[in-house]
């Protein structure tokens, strides 16, 4: 089952979930739980630190600690199983030094339009993943993706496109769905950004 993954894959998936088992089942991991939570930059609880730490956290299982609990064990499973099955293939072309630097640059870019755009709390790695995808979709438009509801394929360049969209409609109609759909785009059009870069340059970080 695992033989296929790649090293920053493993490892960011690993870290990922030793970071939620922390923050949610030890004494200690919960009272640093907002260190782990991007705030709004106006906010009391704001640190730039937050920037990176929060896209290595999830919503928790204990809805005291506020921030979508009730969405318990779904964020982080969904997230970590897009990033099982599409990560790989992209640092397999890239490599992992491009691959990391990209997957944290796409999480960067979630978090500060996401800020922009005056989103509150949020977290997880949703905004990365969200870069994971487009290079996966620019690497192979054409692969068939199985969607789980409804379960029909549907090509990677169709599936990409339509989260997209579906992100940028619920951000702009202020959709109360409990989820960063701005920081979804802003992680994709830095993806932009960086695949156009990487295009330029193709030995950037090789």
């Amino acid at each position: 089952m695992f033989r296929n993954l790649t090293d920053v894959v493993k490892n960011l998936l690993i870290i990922n979930v030793i970071v939620y088992v922390f923050l949610n089942f030890s004494g200690i991991g919960k009272n640093l739980f907002n260190y782990f939570v991007l705030y709004p930059m106006d906010s009391p609880y704001f640190q730039p630190v937050q920037l990176i730490t929060n896209m290595f956290n999830h919503a928790p299982v204990n809805p005291e600690l506020g921030m979508r609990g009730s969405l318990g064990y779904m964020h982080i499973l969904g997230n970590m199983m897009t990033l099982y099955f599409f990560g790989p293939r992209v640092e397999h072309i890239w490599g992992p030094k491009k691959f990391l630097f990209f997957y944290l640059l796409c999480g960067l870019g979630a978090d500060l339009l996401h800020l922009i755009t005056g989103g509150g709390p949020a977290l997880g790695a949703s905004g990365a993943i969200s870069g994971v995808l487009l290079a996966f979709a620019y690497m192979y438009p054409n692969a068939k993706v199985m969607l789980l509801i409804p379960p029909i394929p549907l090509k990677a360049k169709y599936l990409v496109l339509g989260l997209l969209v579906f992100d940028l409609y619920l951000g702009i109609t202020n959709s109360r769905t409990g989820i960063a759909h701005f920081a979804h785009i802003g992680g994709a059009v830095m993806g932009v950004i960086l695949i156009l870069l990487f295009k330029k340059n193709p030995n950037f970080l090789r």
